[in-house]
This record gives C-alpha cells, structure tokens and sequence, in this order.
C-alpha cells in the first residue's frame, strides 16, 4: 500500500479480512499515510485505527490467531481515536473484545438480499446526511449509559461513540462520502480522542 505525499497522520486499517484496501484510499484522500495491521508490531506508531467491515467470525479467529485481542484493546484503551464499521463494530462489542459497553445483533437487517442504502443524519457530522451503505449489517441491541447514539434507523442504533472509538452499522468507504474518516484523521492529527 503507498502512501501519498506528506506527513499527514498515520492511521492503521486491520487488514485481517475484509474491507480494508477501500478505507485506506478513503483515508488517503483525507491526508493520512496509512499502514495495514497484521500483527501487533502493525500498531506500533499509529496515531488512529480503522476496524474494517468483513465477515466478523472470520476476524476474529484472526485476531486470536495473531494474538490481536489485547493490544488492539490496548489500543482503545490509549485514547487514540478509533473508527469500527459493520463487522467492525461487532469486533468490539461486549460478546467479543469488550472494547464498548454494547452488544450487536448480527445480520440484524437481514442478509444480503436484504442490503440497502439511506441518508442519515449522525449528531456530531456538518454538512448535511451521510449517504449509509448497509451490507448485512447490524444494529445495537443493548448499551451501556457510556455510549452515545449518533444515529439509529427504524429505532435501532446504528451509529455511537464512546470515548475515542466511533462505531457504525454501515461502509463509509463504499460511498466516496470521506466525512467519517476525515473526523477520524482530523481528530488523530490534533491529538484529542473522540
């Protein structure tokens, strides 16, 4: 993977499995130079973290295989702003890493046949709703008081925040619309979570 010109921030994509080269070209549109985690060495030195989509059972036997679980909770747990889409999101709720205080339904929109689009609006992000692109996604099922609801469809929470880790339902990277990853390299180059 190249990194463009510049010396913008450096954000990992896991790169077990899944959606990962489609986020690092989002991201280097946005100014980040971007390196793919395999291994924790992979994390040494990053300034933020992208948890693609995929097939999350599948991610995560990676990650046991590679021995991920604790530095990529480590990870989280540094306040390096985080940024988990579909399956990634599943990857860290409370039946799997722990990162956030949630549980996902999966598959809860339906499977493939049942993928679909809508505009949404997520609190926190200017310029209007985010085009959402969802591929056997899921929702939150349950969460703690320490997790915000950005944004939900018929009622279910498909986008939060806690902390310095954003997770949404939906592949941003599929729609050309770099809005969440633009917060997430803008957040890493100023330093500050969330």
């Amino acid at each position: 993977m190249s990194d463009p010109a510049g010396a913008g921030p450096r954000v990992g994509v896991l790169a077990l499995q899944g959606a990962f080269a489609a986020h690092a070209r989002a991201l280097h549109r946005c100014g980040a130079r971007t390196s793919e985690v395999r291994t924790p060495a992979g994390l040494q030195g990053l300034d933020a973290l992208v948890l693609p989509g995929g097939e999350s059972t599948t991610m995560m036997l990676g990650i046991a295989r590679e021995g991920l679980a604790e530095p990529l909770r480590a990870f989280a747990a540094s306040g390096r702003p985080v940024l988990a889409t579909c399956a990634g999101l599943i990857v860290l709720d409370r039946e799997r890493l722990g990162v956030l205080d949630l549980r996902c339904a999966r598959n809860a929109f339906g499977r493939q046949l049942h993928s679909f689009e809508e505009d949404l609006e997520l609190a926190g992000l200017d310029g209007g709703p985010l085009h959402a692109v969802f591929i056997r996604a899921p929702w939150v099922a349950e969460h703690g008081p320490a997790v915000e609801v950005l944004a939900t469809v018929d009622g279910h929470p498909v986008a939060v925040r806690q902390g310095a880790v954003t997770g949404v339902s939906f592949h941003p990277e599929l729609t050309g619309d770099d809005r969440l990853h633009a917060a997430l390299v803008a957040r890493a180059a100023a330093g500050t979570p969330g």
